[in-house]
């Protein structure tokens, strides 16, 4: 008879019990896979706060309202001399802007004997936008960083920011950051530049603003009132935004026949405001080229002009330019189709083969190279 099992266990309880059960089946439930997470980006705010500079506003407003002011008096109370004055002098100042601060010492594209250095600083002083050595710094970290934060005059932020607003505002810090990194060198050995920075505020008033408007008043009897608002105002206005349209509609408007990538362009009513400096596109491809366009005639270019005048007379040398076959490689390579290469191409004798005309020429030694490269790197080439 078989043991009772279950008696055995009750009658033993100390015993051990072996409990015996099924194996336990694991359902492993299917985990739904995480949901994207939406991130919604918050409008793009600027890179850094913005701080207006209030009194180059002010300054700005003053300034154009009695420009107007003074175009209404130069044709309804100013005498004809006064006129033929305002246009001198206009030029003349343009010319320190032009040929000097930015052909001569800003891209070194010619050089200058002392007598013509002295006199585009005198005429760089009278167009009064900043001294030579902080326009030269401005303007060389615009070709090396053109259109970033660290352009001072960053055209992707608009028009009017390109045009005047930058001077209103306190700098983007990538701005002096990345500044530091350009060579002056050069501007920090001549004693004209460096002269003209420790006495400016002394120089600025007096060359920009009491000779232009003491001569007429001097000169042939115009009311100081006239002549303040028509040769000092007026003509200053006119040509602060002659510079400013460089730098704002010649980045937005017009042709792009040597480069297409780049935002510069060429604009002929710039070229004509500026005294030549329109034609962008070609400059931001050759900044070394002392004519900063292709163009062979004087048309619309009058610093050209004035730089071959002085050439003339033994004042300005080595004035360099690009040879036509490269001006054409760039156009096959890189232009917007709206120059053809096939065209003949006026160099108006402005063509200078035996110069080297810079970063890249076939003609430069391994150690002009070197050197040439940090000259060309500063300005965007």
């Amino acid at each position: 008879m078989a043991p009772n099992l279950t008696d055995m266990m009750l009658s033993n309880s100390a015993d051990p019990v072996q409990i015996i059960s099924k194996p336990v089946e694991y359902r492993v439930r299917p985990v739904d896979p995480p949901k994207p997470k939406i991130i919604y980006n918050k409008p793009s705010q600027p890179q850094y706060e913005w701080q207006i500079v209030w009194r180059n506003v002010i300054a700005f407003i003053y300034l154009h309202s009695f420009a107007i002011y003074g175009l209404y008096l130069l044709f309804a109370a100013c005498k004809t001399k006064t006129i033929y004055w305002v246009l001198a002098v206009l030029f003349l100042a343009g010319q320190g802007i032009t040929s000097g601060a930015h052909r001569l010492w800003a891209h070194r594209a010619y050089k200058a004997r002392l007598p013509l250095r002295i006199f585009l600083c005198f005429l760089q002083t009278m167009a009064f936008q900043n001294h030579l050595y902080e326009w030269v710094r401005d303007h060389r970290v615009h070709h090396k960083f053109t259109d970033s934060d660290a352009d001072p005059h960053n055209a992707k932020r608009g028009f009017f920011f390109s045009h005047m607003g930058w001077l209103m505002l306190k700098k983007h810090k990538d701005v002096s950051t990345k500044g530091k990194t350009v060579d002056l060198s050069d501007l920090e050995a001549d004693p004209v530049v460096m002269f003209q920075k420790k006495y400016y505020l002394i120089l600025m008033p007096i060359a920009c603003f009491v000779i232009p408007a003491a001569v007429p008043w001097y000169f042939w009897g115009e009311t100081w009132w006239n002549s303040w608002h028509t040769a000092g105002i007026l003509r200053y206005t006119v040509s602060l935004n002659g510079t400013w349209l460089v730098n704002s509609a010649a980045h937005i408007w017009g042709m792009k026949p040597y480069d297409k990538n780049i935002k510069p362009t060429e604009n002929y009513f710039v070229a004509f405001m500026a005294f030549g400096e329109g034609w962008h596109n070609y400059h931001h491809v050759f900044p070394w080229d002392y004519k900063a366009a292709e163009l062979g005639n004087y048309r619309l270019n009058w610093s050209t002009c004035f730089i071959d005048l002085m050439a003339k007379i033994g004042w300005a040398y080595d004035l360099k330019t690009a040879s036509l076959d490269i001006i054409k490689k760039r156009i096959r390579r890189t232009g917007d189709g709206t120059i053809k290469v096939n065209e003949d191409i006026d160099t108006h004798g402005h063509e200078h083969e035996d110069i080297i005309w810079g970063w890249g020429d076939k003609d430069m030694t391994e150690e002009d190279k070197e050197d040439v490269r940090v000259f060309n790197k500063l300005n965007n080439k």
